[in-house]
């Protein structure tokens, strides 16, 4: 099984290195490819039309100065152009949890979204801070996705990926929550102003909003969470209110 490892917190990113140790109990097929800086929030966002820079790390291993999106188009593009494409894209792990309003904006989420463009079954791992972490914990995570790549016609449909949730310790129990509300970026705080010009910059961090049976709520009472989401936007309207707009 080849397997290709990503994440938005970057190539020394503490998270990928874990998860990069847990590829490589599954495999011995094990491709890297991060960005070669923190990228919160950068969603699924590509670069187009502008140059992107490739490092070579050695080892099947290699920083990229775009998106987190990013580092899959180019393996996908470049890295495997000659080769076999991964079987499965593992994302993460996320220094912090991917809950809510997240879903759309993580960088460790879009990753998995832009595999399965590829066709690729893709698992985004998020944990919470600072959490009580194990060597032990390694074992837990390659038995769990043992377990998923076991059972993957259950889940790896066209277009799906799995987003799970860690708590404070491992192993847990496994949920499938609510995707609750948790909203970041509520508030903006003027760092100068000048003329007509005002900078602004928006802080980290959110209020851990929840309600009974959301991810945050099962998260904190120390559930893994997994949940699969998909990139279909589609919402059908009525066919009366397209025949009234053509009137």
């Amino acid at each position: 099984m080849r397997i290709l490892v990503c994440n938005d917190d970057g190539i020394d990113a503490p998270g990928l290195k874990l998860l990069e140790e847990v590829a490589r109990r599954l495999s011995d097929d094990v491709w890297v490819v991060a960005p070669d800086g923190k990228r919160t929030a950068a969603s699924a966002s590509i670069t187009i039309g502008r140059p992107l820079t490739m490092r070579h790390l050695g080892d099947n291993r290699y920083s990229c100065s775009g998106t987190p999106a990013d580092c899959v188009v180019t393996a996908m593009t470049w890295v495997f152009k000659e080769g076999r494409k991964p079987d499965l894209v593992l994302a993460g792990i996320n220094d912090g949890r991917n809950a809510a309003e997240d879903i759309v904006y993580s960088g460790t989420l879009g990753i998995a979204r832009e595999a399965t463009f590829w066709g690729i079954p893709a698992i985004g791992f998020s944990r919470v801070k600072n959490p009580d972490a194990k060597p032990e914990d390694a074992d837990f995570l390659a038995g769990f996705i043992r377990g998923l790549w076991q059972e993957r016609e259950a889940w790896a449909i066209e277009g799906h990926w799995l987003s799970v949730n860690l708590p404070v310790h491992l192993p847990a129990p496994v949920v499938q929550p609510r995707i609750g509300r948790d909203k970041i970026g509520t508030t903006a705080q003027v760092i100068s102003e000048e003329e007509s010009n005002t900078t602004l910059i928006i802080p980290r961090g959110r209020a851990h909003a929840t309600t009974s049976g959301d991810e945050n709520d099962w998260i904190d009472r120390g559930y893994v969470c997994l949940n699969r989401l998909n990139w279909f936007g589609e919402a059908r309207v009525r066919k009366e209110l397209l025949e009234g707009l053509a009137r």
